[in-house]
């Protein structure tokens, strides 16, 4: 249960015209930033919140009640979010905690939400970020499930494909594209023979080679 203060309440039933969303974000490193939908910049116990950050906050209402995952726009600011630092990883599994804050008085103001920068995609001087809240453990698959298509995302630690030497190509997850297009048939995470539907409707081959062996 959120513990919200008597005349905050009384402002959010109003629909007081000084409320703004507040997003607080420390990464790994200790480095505490953060930004708000606000017209501008706000103090919050000394971390200065950006209101030109580029953070686009369509997402912010939605991700109140949600338990897995949600997504927040934004663009690359010198001053803030440095395209360098993303790639270097600092932002990954960086806290996020959204507050709903009366600009005209700071220190009133309530927690919606909390979670984890789970993932960031950029994309030119764009980035999307994919956010976890507290119960998304809840929605992870535990264990291996087994089928005929692989498990690994195209270039990652267990596919081992470098992406760049194939520029604008997606996998299927097909033990065919896999070695046909890749050749990386030696890091294929699935079992391309299994039996499927097609198994059951299989009847008998009559003449050919008969020897128990491979019928792919």
């Amino acid at each position: 249960m959120r513990d919200i203060p008597t005349e905050m309440v009384a402002r959010i039933e109003s629909g007081a015209a000084t409320l703004c969303h507040v997003w607080l974000l420390m990464r790994q490193d200790g480095e505490r930033l953060g930004f708000t939908d606000h017209d501008r910049d706000l103090d919050l116990d000394g971390v200065i919140c950006r209101a030109a950050s580029g953070w686009t906050a369509g997402v912010m209402e939605s991700a109140v009640n949600r338990v897995g995952t949600v997504s927040v726009a934004g663009v690359l600011d010198d001053a803030m979010i440095r395209a360098e630092d993303l790639d270097a990883g600092l932002y990954d599994r960086a806290s996020i905690e959204l507050w709903r804050v009366d600009w005209a008085r700071p220190e009133l103001r309530v927690r919606l939400w909390c979670g984890r920068l789970a993932r960031v995609r950029r994309e030119g001087e764009a980035f999307t970020g994919e956010l976890e809240g507290p119960f998304a453990a809840l929605d992870r698959v535990v264990g291996r499930t087994f089928g005929r298509g692989c498990e690994a995302e195209l270039g990652d630690s267990r596919c081992g494909v470098v992406r760049a030497a194939f520029p604008g190509l997606t996998c299927d997850r097909r033990w065919a594209t896999c070695v046909g297009v890749f050749g990386n048939g030696a890091n294929f995470r699935g079992f391309p023979d299994i039996p499927g539907d097609d198994f059951l409707a299989a009847s008998p081959v009559e003449g050919g080679r008969n020897d128990g062996g491979s019928r792919r």
